[in-house]
């Protein structure tokens, strides 16, 4: 198996001649009187919802200097690792409107699982949280006086537009508000959402303008043609993509192997585990076993004093990924792979481990053997007063 070093996700198959509908879409937006515009893109899955957004986001970049781009899609996400729910502000336009790319988030919420089901209260809140950071940031009244300083706003969604993906949505329909609401709909009616503003009652009375388009990809009977995804494949690309900043630039790395013998052979961060608290996202653990379940997953890196403060308390900020490579109950260590760096990794005090596995295919390569307990860390982290 071939691992893709170049892009983190995978390329349609098919050329994209853009609808002129879409192009009719993208216009209203960018010229919205209401500037600057808050637009949702939602529709069923593999629709061109991601392929949208990009072109969207490229035409609103001709007219304002960044824009923001919140991504609530932790299946299948634009721009960072699946499992996470994150904020993005770009400043330059994507070469290919066909693919997607990695960035590191200005913000982050390490939700642990690639759908909504587990957790949809928690889901809402991290992207209720989300939402309010970038508009206090960047559309509050605070720059009132100075126009230039607003941003636009894209929100990806999920494919998941029935039962409690559709209760979800009108949740975030209801909560965002946004100015555009751009509903992609495919030619099996059974799968589309309401048309309209579906998300209203009766008689309430939205601000929201709701803009209907079809998929892109058509045959010749004029029926849509869904971009076909290996949706796990295209997972494993981006954690992948995530953990090889890992490894130092000038690595040439081909294959799944390569790549895997090269992570195994990194150095990893020694952590005390008095130093941390494991937090277990959907699912209860039996507190005996708490750091046996850590062993050989991919974690959720947080400090627990960073994030937005709600009633409830402080909702902790993701700061990056781990892999927790080994343990040592005896001594009390934890061994972790991350990018993260050190300045960042000494303040983290939380662990969330949710359903996000290290892909097969890096466990499978033969002869490579992840080397447990090892003595030659790359840095020891100093010792918290807790």
């Amino acid at each position: 198996m071939v691992f893709l070093s170049g892009s983190p996700s995978m390329p349609l198959h098919h050329e994209l001649s853009i609808p002129p509908q879409w192009v009719d879409a993208v216009d209203v937006i960018v010229r919205s009187p209401q500037t600057p515009p808050i637009a949702m893109i939602c529709g069923p899955k593999n629709s061109g919802k991601s392929t949208f957004s990009r072109l969207l986001l490229n035409s609103l970049l001709e007219r304002y200097e960044r824009v923001g781009y919140l991504d609530t899609d932790v299946g299948q996400p634009e721009f960072y690792v699946p499992g996470c729910l994150s904020l993005h502000v770009v400043d330059e336009c994507l070469q290919d409107v066909m693919t997607s790319s990695m960035r590191q988030p200005e913000r982050c919420f390490f939700f642990g699982d690639t759908s909504s089901k587990r957790d949809p209260e928690c889901y809402l809140n991290y992207s209720f949280r989300l939402y309010e950071y970038f508009f206090g940031k960047y559309q509050s009244n605070k720059h009132a006086n100075n126009r230039n300083l607003l941003l636009p706003l894209i929100i990806n969604t999920a494919g998941w537009v029935k039962g409690t993906g559709f209760d979800v949505l009108v949740e975030l329909l209801r909560y965002i508000s946004p100015s555009h609401v751009v509903q992609i709909r495919i030619s099996n009616e059974s799968k589309n959402l309401p048309t309209g503003l579906f998300w209203l009652g009766d008689e309430e009375k939205g601000h929201s303008k709701s803009i209907e388009i079809g998929a892109p990809f058509r045959d010749s009977f004029n029926r849509t043609v869904l971009s076909p995804k290996n949706a796990c494949k295209i997972r494993d690309n981006r954690i992948f993509y995530y953990f090889k900043q890992c490894i130092p630039s000038g690595s040439n790395m081909v294959t799944n192997k390569e790549f895997a013998h090269a992570l195994a052979s990194i150095s990893p961060y020694q952590v005390h585990i008095t130093q941390v608290k494991v937090v277990h996202l959907h699912c209860q653990v039996p507190e005996q076993e708490v750091f046996h379940s850590l062993n050989g997953t991919i974690v959720g890196l947080a400090v627990s004093s960073d994030g937005p403060k709600t009633s409830a308390g402080c909702t902790p900020w993701c700061v990056g990924l781990g892999i927790v490579r080994g343990i040592d109950l005896k001594r009390g260590l934890l061994y972790v792979i991350t990018p993260v760096s050190p300045s960042k990794l000494e303040k983290v005090d939380l662990l969330f481990q949710g359903f996000i596995e290290i892909p097969r295919s890096l466990l499978q390569v033969r002869g490579c053997v992840s080397p447990y307990m090892s003595k030659n860390v790359l840095h020891k982290l100093p010792d918290k007063h807790l």
